[in-house]
């Protein structure tokens, strides 16, 4: 499996593999995908590579969500989707981050589900993820840029609890986000997931519909590829695949 990274930054900098969290991860060999941070601060925004929400204007130390895998649909080239909470990443080049990906290559689906403390390198859990799986993940941030990262995936019952250090965090803003990941050559084809719904998204332990808060729809050249709803109860929404 080629791991991707997932961005927040237009320009992908050489990256440090970071290593394994646990036995069951496995660290992602080069050359690998990545999430990126977004270069911009974002108001209704566009982004190239995020739909989702963003919620900035303080010091963020947590965020959770709670997700259902969609499945991936054939589409005529290699393509690739992320969905994850994290910290940073709107206006900073960090990003504290984990969630579960699916993609689609050489005419086959890959789940799976990862962690990245970006710009190091994405680690893998080599547990099973399928499509119709609920997973609910959260990212704390404790003292001295310490980050406590957790994924569960009720259906199957098997969870993660990852412990890392960041002292460079900014922890200005948090995200729950589908992605379109990066590789050194920008940002790689959307897979088309259908659709995915974040539910009890939460900030700093409130809705984020309580917060100042930011719609982002992933869009290209005029093209938008990936849409995001209005807030639902003040932390429900769901992005919508539109192009790859």
């Amino acid at each position: 499996m080629t791991t991707r990274l997932r961005l927040a930054i237009a320009v992908i900098a050489p990256l440090a593999v970071i290593g394994l969290a646990t036995p069951a991860a496995v660290a992602a060999p080069a050359p690998h995908h990545i999430n990126l941070p977004l270069n911009h601060g974002l108001s209704h925004s566009t982004s190239g590579n995020w739909a989702g929400y963003a919620v900035t204007g303080g010091k963020f130390t947590s965020v959770s969500a709670s997700w259902v895998q969609p499945a991936v649909k054939a589409t005529s080239q290699d393509a690739y989707s992320s969905f994850w909470v994290g910290i940073d990443g709107d206006g900073s080049n960090s990003v504290e981050q984990l969630g579960t990906e699916v993609d689609y290559i050489n005419g086959q689906a890959e789940y799976y589900a990862w962690y990245e403390m970006y710009p190091a390198y994405p680690v893998n859990f080599s547990d099973t993820v399928r499509p119709g799986d609920h997973f609910t993940a959260s990212v704390t941030e404790t003292t001295g840029g310490k980050f406590t990262l957790k994924i569960a995936d009720t259906t199957r019952g098997w969870s993660h609890t990852v412990t890392k250090t960041y002292s460079a965090a900014k922890l200005a803003s948090a995200e729950i986000i589908a992605e379109a990941p990066s590789d050194s050559n920008g940002t790689l084809p959307l897979a088309d997931f259908g659709s995915v719904s974040f539910t009890n998204a939460t900030a700093n332990g409130q809705n984020i519909g309580n917060l100042s808060y930011d719609p982002i729809t992933q869009a290209s050249g005029g093209t938008t590829k990936d849409a995001v709803s209005g807030l639902s109860g003040g932390n429900a929404f769901t992005c919508t695949w539109k192009h790859v």
